[in-house]
């Protein structure tokens, strides 16, 4: 009888070991479960402000054409933002691309990026600033594109500007956003407007 209730004492104590275990697990995961939907809207929330700019407007020109071409853009009531004046309370130049000195890749790009998309009418031009040979043309892609907060990336223009002499500056566009960071109607132009001499 004694040898009994030494075994049934025994299994008693390991029965309640099991139980504090499973209640302990258990617990765990329901505090994993909780934490979940606290943690994605964060990371999300993350990933939105790394996302640069609401008017991205991005510039290039053949890797293997080692000349040095600049990005001049104009937001609404502003002044010109290029490569002698890289920030504005609207835009702000990111790199100023001198196409292959100082070059960590092979790559001709030049890009600016807005702070907000006020409405009004925007100018990009290109500008050749350095000297071509005689015979030689750049083409140069321009590609404009908007981010209203909350939504992807969206194209809203593109063209390419062939340069060929030295110091010439080409408007590409000339177009409006309204309110809403919408294309206006019938706004987009190639009418040009000098901006370097707007920025001294």
């Amino acid at each position: 009888m004694e040898e009994l209730d030494y075994f049934d004492e025994d299994d008693s104590t390991g029965t309640v070991f099991r139980d504090v275990i499973l209640l302990a697990l258990i617990g765990f995961v329901a505090m994993v479960i909780m934490l979940l939907p606290h943690i994605s809207p964060k990371k999300k929330e993350t990933e939105d402000h790394k996302a640069p700019g609401n008017v991205i407007v991005e510039m290039h020109w053949p890797s293997e054409m080692t000349y040095d071409v600049d990005l001049w853009v104009k937001a609404p009531n502003e002044v010109p933002v290029g490569f002698w004046n890289q920030g504005a309370k609207i835009f702000n130049l990111l790199r100023d691309d001198l196409g292959t000195e100082g070059d960590a890749t092979d790559e001709n790009y030049e890009v600016s990026y807005s702070r907000g998309i006020p409405p009004g009418e925007y100018v990009v031009n290109v500008h050749m600033y350095g000297n071509l040979g005689k015979g030689k043309s750049v083409p140069v892609k321009i590609v404009v594109s908007v981010k209203r907060p909350l939504e992807e990336t969206r194209q809203i223009l593109e063209t390419t500007v062939q340069l060929v002499r030295h110091n010439q500056e080409e408007t590409a566009f000339r177009f409006r956003l309204d309110n809403d960071a919408e294309l206006v109607p019938g706004s987009v132009s190639t009418l040009k407007r000098p901006l370097i001499t707007e920025a001294r």
